[in-house]
């Protein structure tokens, strides 16, 4: 069985819609798959449809966007098969309104140093819930200013050190952010922990007893790291998942459709998890 647990649609920061992305799962051969949108779970209605049509099992997912107020630093946490999704809507909406802010502000600042347009940029996002950089980077691309989207203009840009133009701001803590997938009765599990540097965090949290799983199959962990982290979920017993983090035309890395997957013991984990949760 192949199970790949988190990619990423326009509805986001994906450049495929769902009836895309579900149609190349059942061609790569996915069992399961999970649209983790960031902060949206607009996808759940319209992908259970395409997915029985299909023959692609879904599982509800949303990649919520969290602080660490501790090592202030990003942390992004995926929460799986929340059984009252309702009471994450707030979450959402607050999450997708700070990164609008933001990328607001990075617009104002790539105007300045390119005549560009922001309907030239607003075009890309038409059915996105929020306005991401990628976004903004393909409007600079249409225009010729740079030919690929992380190259050297997105480093100058929008590197999150020293990018020109980058701007961020805190989320939602992420003691808060896991409480509320648990008030949903959904099943919380760190995303990409190489990704933010967030292996500290982890073990924090997993001591607390606070995650339920972490994400060990994602292309930005090498082995040495993922050896790290299966120790962490070999000690507290955490749900380990894999996906492909699929963003299609905006991936960082070449990626594709089930490169990373979830092994069927962990997903029956999660549904078992979140049927405890009723």
């Amino acid at each position: 069985m192949i199970c790949d647990l988190h990619c990423h649609t326009k509805l986001s920061d994906g450049s495929l819609g769902i009836e895309d992305i579900i149609a190349q799962a059942k061609r790569t051969g996915i069992d399961w798959l999970s649209i983790t949108d960031h902060d949206t779970m607009a996808s759940f209605s319209r992908a259970d449809v395409i997915g029985q049509r299909e023959g692609v099992k879904i599982l509800h997912g949303v990649e919520l966007s969290a602080w660490d107020k501790e090592r202030n630093s990003k942390v992004h946490i995926l929460c799986y098969a929340p059984q009252k999704p309702d009471r994450l809507e707030g979450l959402c909406l607050k999450s997708c309104e700070i990164r609008k802010a933001c990328s607001k502000e990075m617009i104002e600042k790539v105007m300045q140093k390119y005549p560009i347009t922001i309907e030239s940029i607003l075009k890309h996002t038409t059915a996105s819930k929020s306005i991401f950089k990628q976004h903004i980077m393909r409007a600079l691309i249409d225009y010729g200013y740079a030919l690929e989207f992380y190259g050297q203009l997105d480093s100058e840009l929008f590197n999150p050190k020293k990018g020109s133009c980058y701007v961020e701001r805190e989320y939602p803590d992420v003691n808060f952010v896991i409480d509320l997938i648990h008030t949903a009765r959904g099943v919380a599990v760190m995303a990409h922990p190489a990704q933010y540097d967030n292996i500290e965090l982890l073990e924090e949290l997993a001591k607390k007893g606070k995650i339920d799983g972490v994400e060990i199959g994602h292309y930005s962990a090498d082995e040495d790291y993922r050896k790290q982290l299966s120790d962490i979920a070999d000690k507290y017993d955490l749900i380990r998942t894999g996906g492909s983090d699929f963003h299609g035309l905006y991936n960082s890395v070449p990626t594709h459709l089930g490169s990373e997957t979830t092994s069927q013991h962990d997903l029956e984990r999660i549904i078992k998890l979140a049927a405890k949760k009723d």
